[in-house]
């Protein structure tokens, strides 16, 4: 079964082709980081008008990398949420009428899920049950996983998520946007003994998480010692490790709960070194594995849709052609599309 994936949930359009037997045949990526950051973050219009612009021509490219022609297709996934509306209607309105054309099958994918299955496209896969942390712009999550379709919410943010919340910071910082990976490049230069933030809900029971005191805490620290580059650098060092910190010991309190010895860590956050590293560590007192998707697939990509919407073809799960899309889609609840 060969499956188109399709993903402009926001602001990257990304294309790819799954194969059963062969696995990724191809895929390609458009960022729209540049265009965003004229404006200091992402403007839903313009992040919809490029998808127009940029999902065919990907289209017809990740075809030729594969050699394969539009006939060679068995089906068509695509994000169908959660997002921003214009970004989905575009990869949707685009998904079902290539299927319409072709005859084939198309099927809508929660955006998470697709993160959560990312590491499924790697050489050494996790098994089933595991616990996944699912750490984005948009989303924080501690999601116990059972099987394809088998999610359970252990923990969520109540607020900022952490990728939303590096992106703030960085703001304040006066770092460029997007603002988390500036973020953690000036931390390389902070001093770690100079301030130490406060780890948000973990000294209270549960897995839930909470970011946006951090922001206001960095935004005091930064008004209370100054502005010069030494003490940004610092108080991005103090930052960075508390987020960390608290993904960190959130993560130890869910695979002792689930008694798990499985842990994926999946979205844009997880390509943070600093973070993968504190994981590790972690897996290895534990003795727990710890399991990332390659660099590449830490953020949107097409790969992550096309296996996502395969495995859910597997089991034989289809939506039928009408263009369905839903913003706001917690994981784990069921909707056909």
């Amino acid at each position: 079964m060969r499956v188109l994936g399709i993903e402009t949930s926001c602001d990257e359009t990304g294309i790819a082709i799954y194969d059963s037997e062969c696995g990724l045949l191809s895929h390609a990526l458009h960022s729209q980081i540049a265009m965003h950051a004229v404006y200091g973050g992402i403007v839903p219009e313009l992040a919809s008008r490029d998808h127009v612009r940029k999902v065919i021509p990907l289209l017809e490219e990740v075809l030729v990398k594969a050699n394969l022609n539009k006939t060679d297709l068995d089906a068509v996934a695509y994000t169908a949420g959660p997002g921003l509306v214009g970004a989905l209607l575009v990869g949707a309105a685009v998904a079902t009428s290539f299927a319409f054309a072709c005859k084939i099958p198309a099927i809508g994918v929660h955006h998470m899920e697709a993160h959560l299955l990312a590491p499924m496209l790697e050489e050494n896969p996790p098994e089933f049950p595991f616990i996944a942390l699912l750490v984005s712009g948009g989303h924080t999550l501690l999601v116990q996983v059972e099987d394809i379709g088998k999610y359970q919410i252990l923990g969520e943010s109540v607020d900022d998520a952490a990728g939303e919340a590096f992106d703030k910071v960085g703001k304040i910082l006066g770092l460029p946007y997007p603002g988390g990976p500036a973020l953690a490049n000036l931390a390389k230069l902070g001093n770690p003994k100079r301030f130490r933030f406060p780890r948000p809900m973990v000294n209270r029971p549960g897995l839930d998480f909470s970011f946006s005191g951090l922001k206001t805490f960095s935004l005091n620290t930064l008004h209370e010692f100054g502005d010069d580059p030494q003490t940004k650098a610092d108080i991005a060092y103090a930052f960075q490790e508390a987020v960390i910190d608290t993904l960190r010991i959130k993560c130890k309190r869910a695979l002792q709960q689930t008694q798990l010895t499985r842990l994926v860590v999946a979205g844009g956050v997880s390509a943070n070194l600093v973070l993968r590293t504190q994981l590790q560590k972690l897996a290895h007192d534990e003795r727990a594995s710890v399991y990332y998707p390659r660099l590449e697939f830490c953020t949107d990509n097409g790969a992550m849709i096309a296996y996502t919407g395969y495995r859910h073809l597997l089991l034989g799960q289809k939506g039928d052609l009408a263009i369905k899309i839903l913003p706001r889609w917690e994981i784990g609840v069921t909707k056909k599309c």
